[in-house]
């Protein structure tokens, strides 16, 4: 057999057992992660922290409408024509793009078809799948979660996934960046009091990696910033000269904005 059928297998295998199907808050990384644990939840909590769900977070705070799409679709460019929208690029391709500075230092800014390899591929995968979609990040956690805690039953079962980012032969990079940034949200949700179903109705709170991604975020809390700006991925942003955005993806609940996607595009809850 050979090793691509062999991955094939094993995810399509595995999604009964891994799906956390006893838990109302789950989570789990990539694209292949959100396709186990999101059928039939209530809520999909995206979260890329270097960059994409910051970078919503930051086109939304300018009052700017966002759509995801796939990375390095040749059909990018036409989409965003057809809704009148700025086509952002790589971060080395100057102008507006991934880069959360770049966002917030252009000058005008109103809807962006915003691709992404990793949190946009996501978010536009899991649209016509789940009933609703949230970009997190740091900067809106805590937003996002108390609302999810106010708005949605206490039934309702939110699926989050760290988006990680891609190794060169394109299989994905676990990267804590997006485990602190989900350990956030989750422990936002439980400040917020969101318990799930009681024992007896045979659902339980959250998953162990949900726990676990919470215990993340508690032990970085105190030096956040120190913690983004020394690991790999912050690391390599520095290095390459995009140590803003670095500083605005830790701007730990600097943001009130709950990003909803509906209709395709992500808007600030009204």
């Amino acid at each position: 057999m050979n090793a691509p059928h062999s991955h094939i297998l094993h995810v399509h295998s595995a999604s009964a057992v891994h799906r956390q199907l006893p838990y109302s808050v789950r989570f789990e990384w990539g694209l292949n992660g959100a396709n186990v644990v999101a059928p039939g939840a209530d809520l999909a909590v995206v979260v890329d922290v270097l960059s994409f769900t910051t970078c919503v977070s930051v086109a939304l705070d300018r009052g700017a409408e966002v759509f995801p799409y796939p990375w390095k679709d040749a059909t990018a460019e036409d989409f965003a024509a057809h809704h009148d929208a700025q086509l952002a690029g790589p971060r080395n391709g100057g102008g507006l793009s991934l880069s959360p500075a770049s966002l917030r230092a252009a000058e005008t800014l109103e809807r962006v078809v915003l691709p992404s390899p990793n949190g946009s591929t996501i978010a536009h995968a899991l649209a016509s799948e789940v009933p609703l979609v949230a970009a997190v990040s740091l900067r809106n956690a805590g937003a996002t979660a108390a609302w999810v805690a106010a708005t949605l039953p206490a039934e309702a079962v939110v699926a989050i996934v760290a988006a990680g980012e891609r190794w060169p032969d394109e299989s994905i990079r676990p990267c804590v960046e997006d485990q602190i940034g989900a350990g956030a949200f989750i422990a936002g949700l439980v400040a917020a009091g969101k318990g799930g179903y009681e024992a007896e109705q045979g659902v339980h709170g959250y998953s162990p990696e949900a726990l676990a991604a919470k215990a993340v975020f508690d032990a970085a809390e105190p030096r956040l910033l120190e913690m983004l700006r020394d690991c790999s991925s912050g690391r390599e942003l520095v290095g390459e000269g995009y140590a803003d955005d670095v500083g605005i993806a830790a701007e730990l609940d600097g943001s009130s904005a709950v990003a909803l996607l509906r209709d395709g595009v992500f808007r600030r809850l009204a």
